[in-house]
């Protein structure tokens, strides 16, 4: 059984993101920035796993692997290589890895890990993410948190079904990947996936590209020309922005939803089709319902599933191996290095309220990879402005008056954050992107400064003293 699992790589957040995915799945995880420091920890521990990085400064994870296999011990270790290293990564195989992982880690392929030792130690398996490798969304949605978990989960199990889905959430949170995804993982996966972005054109123009239109319909409709909802026939159609659309063009829609068939523009030929909808919209469409700009029948008749996709706020807990998937991506299509994150960094990506979400995320990363070409990226290279504090970033307002200094602003944070989560450390350090031991260290200098922090509203368990050596 793997219960305790060792974590050694000299980059910050990826280190971070193999903790909390481990711990999710239940372990009890340590973790150390350089080699030494890893077999320092093979040394006090009994560790079940070792996962180390293959480049790190001095001693690579290949030198750790063959310091561990002379001292006799037989855990499984997995070597983690990055683009353009898997040569190097199958000759430590020979010097007795269990296996290797390739940057960008997925959660899929670390808990498939796990489950195929688990089954080879005649436990049962942990059950993983449901999330096809193969398909072009399951490769890009990335983040290992509850909520993403549970997302993915709903969008596989009525992705086997007719239902249409109607996704909702504030614009960069993924809507498109989600409705690729339910397209890729139903039965009409061979078919097409359609999509149209119904906020990119006029009235007029959205209704002829959803529909079609036929020759002299109006001017410039020099031949016939077929429609969206006829492209898609047999596959999957996405209407993203929906909430944009006119209440004529509405009644259109949930004809076409509810009985599957539509005239062209111009045309006198009823036209029949059979597709998958998915739709998607940043609004409150019941406020819009209220407001008289949509219609209540054709929400209700959308919303069989409704998949709420949290903005990234929400969910920092996915935001380091976002960053991670997106270093990696960007540095093999602009044919640099791979790089890795300072820790003022990794700091700065956790804290930061990130209002453009997924979005906003990718493109800081490809513009600190293109515009640095440095081997860490920095904080001066993230170029973020703001978004570590205040309400819209799920923190409490701390009041900071010109002539405070930094120490008091920080101390009134973590006082004001520790005061909200009821003195829960663990959570005030998920919300203000620090480790746990960061924060102890923090209150224990508070107090021996006189000021009184509440005590902790549980006794720390070692799951919650996770990841303490990094």
């Amino acid at each position: 059984m793997i219960e305790k699992v060792l974590i050694v790589d000299d980059d910050a957040l990826s280190r971070d993101f193999l903790v909390e995915l481990l711990e999710l799945n239940g372990k009890t995880v340590f973790a150390a920035a350089d080699a030494a420091g890893g077999f320092s920890r093979v040394a006090d521990e009994d560790v079940d796993l070792v996962i180390t990085d293959l480049r790190m400064p001095g001693d690579d994870g290949i030198a750790l692997l063959r310091r561990i296999r002379r001292s006799g011990r037989t855990m499984p270790v997995l070597v983690v290589t990055a683009y353009g290293s898997v040569d190097t990564a199958v000759r430590a195989l020979k010097e007795g890895a269990t296996d290797f992982l390739t940057k960008p880690i997925s959660p899929e392929q670390v808990e498939a890990v796990l489950r195929n030792l688990e089954t080879d130690d005649g436990v049962a398996a942990t059950p993983a993410l449901p999330c096809r490798d193969d398909t072009e969304a399951g490769r890009s949605l990335v983040g290992s948190s509850l909520a993403m978990r549970e997302l993915v989960d709903t969008a596989i199990r009525v992705a086997r079904s007719r239902a249409t889905v109607l996704i909702t959430g504030e614009s960069g949170t993924g809507k498109e990947l989600f409705a690729r995804l339910i397209h890729e993982e139903s039965p009409r996966r061979a078919r097409p996936f359609v999509r149209v972005n119904c906020a990119a054109l006029a009235e007029s123009l959205l209704e002829s590209e959803l529909f079609g239109h036929e020759k002299g319909a109006f001017t410039g409709a020099h031949q016939r020309r077929e429609g969206r909802f006829e492209l898609a026939d047999g596959g999957t159609i996405f209407l993203d922005e929906i909430g944009e659309t006119s209440l004529a063009l509405q009644a259109k829609l949930l004809r076409v939803l509810e009985e599957r068939e539509f005239e062209r523009v111009g045309g006198v030929k009823t036209m029949r089709t059979d597709v998958r909808c998915v739709a998607a919209t940043n609004r409150d469409l019941e406020q819009a319902i209220r407001d008289g700009v949509f219609r209540e029948d054709l929400y209700y008749r959308l919303q069989v599933v409704n998949l709420r996709l949290p903005p990234l706020r929400e969910r920092r807990e996915d935001v380091p191996a976002l960053a991670s998937h997106f270093l990696a991506r960007y540095a093999e299509e602009n044919a640099v290095p791979v790089r890795r994150f300072s820790d003022d960094a990794v700091a700065m990506l956790r804290a930061h309220s990130w209002p453009g979400n997924v979005r906003e995320l990718e493109n800081t990363i490809e513009r600190a990879v293109v515009l640095d070409p440095g081997e860490e990226v920095r904080p001066e290279h993230l170029d973020l402005k703001g978004g570590a504090a205040g309400d819209e970033n799920g923190l409490p307002d701390v009041a900071a008056n010109v002539g405070c200094s930094l120490e008091h602003v920080e101390r009134a944070l973590i006082l004001k954050t520790l005061e909200s989560t009821g003195h829960s450390r663990k959570e005030a350090a998920r919300i203000l992107g620090v480790t746990a031991r960061t924060l102890t260290n923090k209150i224990s200098r508070y107090r021996s400064e006189g000021i009184y922090v509440a005590p902790p509203r549980a006794r720390r368990t070692p799951e919650m003293s996770v990841g303490r050596s990094s």
